[in-house]
C-alpha cells in the first residue's frame, strides 16, 4: 500500500493522522487544531501556493517517485509557445496573457445553463449530523463563492421536527434551512441541489421542494458513491431516537425494537445505533429494465415541474459507469456526478471504504472512454463531475484534463468541508458565548492559529474580499467558516490559473487530456494518457532532424 507523507516542511504543513492521496488525513477531525495544507490553506488563502520563509531558503521537488496507477502518477504538462482561449479583448501579448487573466469560471447543463464562478462543487452533506452543524458555513460559502452544493440524502427522514402524514411532507424545517440559507446568498452563480434516494422517494421529498421553491432546486438521483456500496448511514446514540427512526422506515441496527438489544443498551453493552438507507433497483433483474426504470423516474420529475435534473453514481463497475453515461444523456439530464472509490463520508463501513469499487483515477479514465463513444456517435454527452479524493489544485487541473471535454467540474467533499469547521471554531474561541450555538470545539485559540492573527481581519486572508462583495454591514452575519471557504476557494482558484497558464490555456473549455503525461507506464496503460517522455517526441526529433 502506498504510503503518503505526513509532513511538507516547504509549506509548513504536517498531518495530524495517516495523509491520504488528496492531502487530508484519512480521520478528519472536525475540532483539529491543524495543520494539513487544506486547514491552513483555509485561513492563509494563497499564500500557500508558495513555500515559507521566503528570503532565508531555497526549495527543491521532492515529488519525483511515481509509483502505481493513481492521480499522483499524472504530470501536468506545460507548453514554450501559443496561448489558447483568452477572454474577449484580450491579445496574445505578454502584458495580457498573465495567470490572473485565466478564466476559472465554468457551465453545465443540458438546455439551461448554470454558470459557476469556479469549476468545483461539494460532495452530498445529508444526514450525518456534522453535516447539519456547519450548514451555515458550507452553504453560506457555497453560495458567496458561486459553486454547487448538494443537500444529500435523508435530511427530512431523519429530522424530528418534519411532518410526514401518508407519504406526503407537511413540514420540513431541517430541509427548509438548508435551502434557504444558500438562497440567501445565492447571485446566479452556483446551485442548490437536492439528492434522493429511496427513503427521500418514499417520503415525497421531490413533491415538497418543487410545490415549495419551483424551480429554483436542482434535483438529483441517487445511485451510489464512492465511500461505499451500501445505503447511507448515521450512528446515533439514544435509543428514543432510534425507536423513531426505525419507526420513519430505516434499517436501524441493532434493531431497537428487540427487548434483548434494549435490555443491552440500558445496561451499556450498546451503546450506539447504525441507521441505514435502503438499496435501490433490487427488484430489477436486466439493464433494460434499469433503464425503463431510470426513464420513469426522470420522466415524472420533469412532469412535477423540474427543469434541472442530475444523476450521481459510485464506483460501481463497468457496467453500471456505462448505463450512467447513456442514460444519463439519452434522458438529457444536465449533470452526472461520478464519484470514485478513495473518496470521504461521514460514515461508512471502514474496511468497505479501503476494499470495495473502483479507484478515482481508473473510473475517471473510463468515464471518458465511454463519454468519447457516445460522442463519435454523434450524441449529445451528458456533463460530467469527477470526485472522489480530489482536494487541490492540481487534482482539478488533472481532473478536468483527464476528463475533457466532457468534465465541467470536479465534486470535492472533505477538502470543503475543513474550512467550515475551521472557521466555526475560531469564531467560538473568539465569541465564546456563542460557542454551543456555532458547533465551536475550541474555548481559546490554539497557538497553529494565534501565530497567524487573533482577529478574524488578521486570521482569514480573504476577511476584506468577503467584506467587498457583502458590505461590512453585512459581515456580522457571515460565519467565519463562511470566509474559511471563501479563502480556501481563493487558493485553488489562483493555483489553478497559474497551473493552466502555465499550460497555455486561459479558459476551461480549453483544458485537454494533452495537458496531461503519465509518470510511468503503467499508468499510461490504464488511463491512455501517454508516458512522459513520448509526448511530443515525434516532434522533437523533426526539430533535431530538419
Amino acid at each position: 500500500m502506498i504510503q503518503w507523507p505526513k509532513t511538507n516542511d516547504v509549506l509548513g504543513t504536517i498531518n495530524r493522522g495517516n495523509a491520504a492521496e488528496s492531502g487530508l488525513c484519512t480521520l478528519c477531525r472536525a475540532d483539529c487544531q491543524g495543520k494539513c495544507e487544506t486547514w491552513l490553506t483555509s485561513m492563509r488563502g494563497r499564500k500557500l501556493l508558495y513555500p515559507r520563509d521566503f528570503g532565508s531558503v531555497t526549495s527543491g521537488s521532492s515529488n519525483t517517485c511515481h509509483v502505481g496507477v493513481a492521480y499522483n502518477s499524472l504530470r501536468i504538462q506545460g507548453y514554450n509557445y501559443d496561448a489558447k482561449g483568452l477572454p474577449p479583448g484580450l491579445s496574445n501579448s505578454a502584458d495580457d496573457c498573465i495567470f490572473p487573466n485565466v478564466s476559472v469560471e465554468t457551465s453545465f447543463g443540458n438546455e439551461e445553463t448554470t454558470k459557476c464562478r469556479v469549476p468545483i462543487m461539494t460532495g452530498a452533506l445529508g444526514s450525518t449530523f456534522i453535516a447539519a452543524k456547519y450548514w451555515e458555513s458550507f452553504a453560506t460559502g457555497a453560495a458567496l463563492v458561486g459553486f454547487p452544493i448538494v443537500i444529500g440524502e435523508n435530511v427530512v427522514g431523519i429530522d424530528k421536527a418534519a411532518v410526514i402524514e401518508n407519504g406526503k411532507i407537511r413540514k420540513a424545517p431541517e430541509l427548509d434551512r438548508r435551502i434557504e440559507t444558500y438562497l440567501r446568498y445565492y447571485d446566479g452563480y452556483g446551485a442548490i441541489i437536492v439528492q434522493l434516494n429511496v427513503e427521500d422517494t418514499r417520503n415525497g421529498v421531490a413533491e415538497y421542494v418543487i410545490d415549495k421553491y419551483g424551480d429554483k432546486i436542482m434535483i438529483e438521483l441517487k445511485w451510489g458513491q464512492g465511500a461505499k456500496d451500501i445505503g447511507g448511514e448515521i450512528q446515533v446514540t439514544n435509543l428514543e431516537y432510534a425507536l423513531f427512526l426505525k419507526k420513519r422506515g430505516y434499517v436501524v441496527d441493532p434493531d431497537p425494537m428487540k427487548p434483548e438489544v434494549q435490555e443491552a443498551f440500558n445496561h451499556g453493552a450498546i451503546k450506539s445505533f447504525a441507521r441505514h438507507s435502503r438499496l435501490g433497483f433490487t427488484n430489477l433483474r436486466s439493464v433494460d429494465q434499469v433503464q425503463e426504470d431510470f426513464k420513469k423516474s426522470v420522466d415524472y420529475l420533469r412532469k412535477i415541474g423540474y427543469k434541472k435534473i442530475s444523476l450521481k453514481t459510485g464506483s460501481y463497475g463497468m457496467e453500471a459507469l456505462a448505463m450512467a453515461i447513456k442514460f444519463a444523456s439519452d434522458a438529457r439530464l444536465d449533470l452526472l456526478t461520478i464519484d470514485g472509490s478513495g473518496g470521504g463520508t461521514g460514515m461508512s463501513p471502514w474496511n468497505m471504504m479501503q476494499t470495495w469499487g473502483v479507484p478515482s483515477i481508473l473510473l475517471h479514465a473510463k468515464a471518458y472512454e465511454y463519454a468519447a463513444i457516445l460522442a463519435a456517435k454523434g450524441k449529445k454527452v451528458v456533463d460530467l463531475a469527477l470526485g472522489g479524493g480530489l482536494a487541490r489544485e492540481d487534482h482539478i487541473f488533472k481532473a478536468l484534463a483527464l476528463g475533457a471535454p466532457f468534465a465541467k467540474l470536479v465534486c470535492m467533499g472533505r477538502s470543503l468541508m475543513i474550512p467550515g469547521f475551521l472557521g466555526a471554531n475560531i469564531e467560538a474561541a473568539l465569541q465564546p458565548a456563542r460557542k454551543e450555538a456555532l458547533a465551536g470545539n475550541w474555548s481559546e485559540l490554539p497557538k497553529s492559529v494565534s501565530e497567524i492573527g487573533t482577529t478574524p481581519e488578521e486570521i482569514f486572508a480573504a476577511y476584506y474580499d468577503v467584506q467587498a462583495k457583502v458590505g461590512s454591514a453585512a459581515m456580522q452575519d457571515i460565519p467565519y467558516g463562511a470566509i474559511a471557504i471563501w479563502t480556501l476557494a481563493d487558493k485553488l482558484a489562483a493555483g489553478l490559473q497559474q497551473f493552466m497558464a502555465g499550460a497555455r490555456k486561459f479558459s476551461i473549455s480549453e483544458i485537454s487530456r494533452s495537458d496531461l503525461y503519465a509518470a510511468n507506464r503503467e499508468t499510461a496503460a490504464e488511463t491512455g494518457i501517454s508516458f512522459i517522455t513520448d509526448v511530443q517526441d515525434e516532434s522533437a526529433k523533426k526539430i533535431l532532424n530538419a
